[in-house]
């Protein structure tokens, strides 16, 4: 079955998180399709409204407290965490008794018999504008001992969701119109027999307190190359040699993959910035009409490979944008009239998995940017991006007073209240003769 109409299951915020993405919001639809005998049986489905925050493995939790005694029988394209204490029941045993239960997703080659439409990807969930259509994960959920009528049956409480850390909040189940769905033929029309809708918001503060990248700058013009900042993600840590790793070190590999320990911890090669990535913005060439930028996404993670990882830009250019060289490329436009922001991204089976850091721990790309005269310049640092995020999450900028300028620009400035004052001079020559 497909289901009508994406688009209007989108709760508008009346505070956002992200500027570039004021909408965005991981939406959550519970659908009861059947009741039972002693519950529902429902579809419990995501939706990725965010232009460009994606969920990647382990996956996304999903998470909630019954308002009574419910339990889940039985769980189609997805799984309880715990099963929980189900001793009060004799005979069959439902599948959790938890009051507070969580779902994962089932891995890719599941059974079919145990799968449901948009299930069984791990957890991962791409961006809205990334990949529309695996922006949806869902599961069916068998329901016992619940409400049987839209009377009587009562809405789950304190929506959880992980992704799979934390970072995102979710507002109270609210009630909505029933979700129409359309049969395979689309000939017919159903709908379901109750719906409501939970609304997820993501902080990038909620998800960590220190900053995941970082970006650094350089330009044809100006031999000088700023650096993300000192301690941008973090400080060497000198009584704790194990907080990174230097890449020189005989011991990489024992340390990268300790034996028989878990490696979801991440581990980052020793740096000023210590940040996993870094985002480099190099202004390469100009041209008589154009002018060429150079990108590079370096991961410094020995233990994390980032799969249809994204970047997004803010520049004023971005609304003439000629060409954008191995990577996918999509404008941005939360805010009508304003064509700033672009979003790009790998090419599938090329660049679109960003391996752990090494020597093939990189992607890269060349923009190619028509001039507007009206504005362009490479003075004062207007060459160089207002804001980038990656993944999502907003990259430490350098500070604007070390940006790469214009050489010669205080030789240019003499030059200019030199010729003023020498002009002055010939003007009283002239009067005085």
């Amino acid at each position: 079955m497909q289901i009508q109409g994406h688009s209007h299951f989108l709760l508008k915020q009346k505070e956002a998180y992200d500027a570039l993405d004021p909408t965005g919001n991981i939406t959550i639809k519970w659908d009861i399709i059947s009741w039972t005998p002693d519950g529902y049986i429902a579809v419990v489905s995501m939706y990725n409204f965010q232009q460009y925050r994606h969920i990647q493995a382990p996956g996304w939790i999903l998470g909630w407290t019954w308002a009574k005694k419910e339990v889940i029988w039985n769980v189609m394209g997805g799984q309880t965490t715990e099963q929980g204490d189900c001793s009060r029941f004799k005979g069959n045993t439902p599948h959790c008794c938890k009051k507070d239960p969580t779902v994962v997703d089932l891995l890719p080659g599941t059974p079919y018999n145990q799968q449901i439409a948009n299930c069984c990807t791990g957890g991962v969930l791409s961006s809205w504008a990334q990949d529309p259509e695996n922006a949806i994960s869902s599961f069916q959920l068998s329901v016992g001992s619940a409400g049987t009528t839209n009377k009587t049956v009562k809405l789950p409480k304190n929506f959880t969701l992980k992704a799979p850390g934390p970072g995102y909040t979710c507002g109270p189940a609210k009630i909505g119109k029933p979700t129409k769905f359309i049969t395979k033929d689309k000939r017919r029309t159903t709908q379901a027999l109750m719906t409501w809708n939970v609304t997820c918001t993501y902080s990038q503060f909620l998800a960590q307190k220190t900053p995941t990248c970082c970006v650094s700058l350089s330009s044809f013009y100006n031999s000088t190359i700023v650096n993300c900042p000192t301690c941008t993600c973090g400080c060497q840590n000198k009584t704790e040699p194990s907080s990174c790793v230097d890449p020189d070190s005989p011991h990489l590999a024992s340390v990268v993959s300790p034996p028989g320990k878990a490696i979801n911890t991440p581990l980052v090669r020793c740096t000023n910035h210590m940040c996993p990535i870094r985002v480099h913005w190099h202004v390469k060439l100009q041209y008589k009409e154009y002018w060429r930028v150079k990108i590079t996404i370096t991961n410094f993670n020995y233990r994390m490979n980032y799969s249809q990882w994204n970047l997004v830009v803010q520049h004023p250019n971005f609304d003439n944008v000629t060409q954008v060289f191995s990577f996918n490329y999509k404008p941005l436009t939360p805010y009508v009239g304003l064509n700033d922001t672009g979003m790009l991204w790998g090419v599938k089976f090329y660049n679109d998995l960003l391996t752990s850091a090494g020597p093939l721990g990189n992607v890269q790309s060349e923009l190619l940017f028509r001039k507007d005269k009206s504005t362009f310049t490479f003075d004062k640092g207007w060459a160089f991006p207002r804001r980038i995020y990656f993944n999502g999450d907003n990259c430490v900028m350098p500070p604007p007073d070390a940006y790469p300028w214009l050489p010669n620009a205080s030789s240019k400035l003499v030059f200019s209240l030199l010729s003023t004052v020498l002009g002055t001079l010939a003007c009283v020559v002239i009067l005085l003769t």
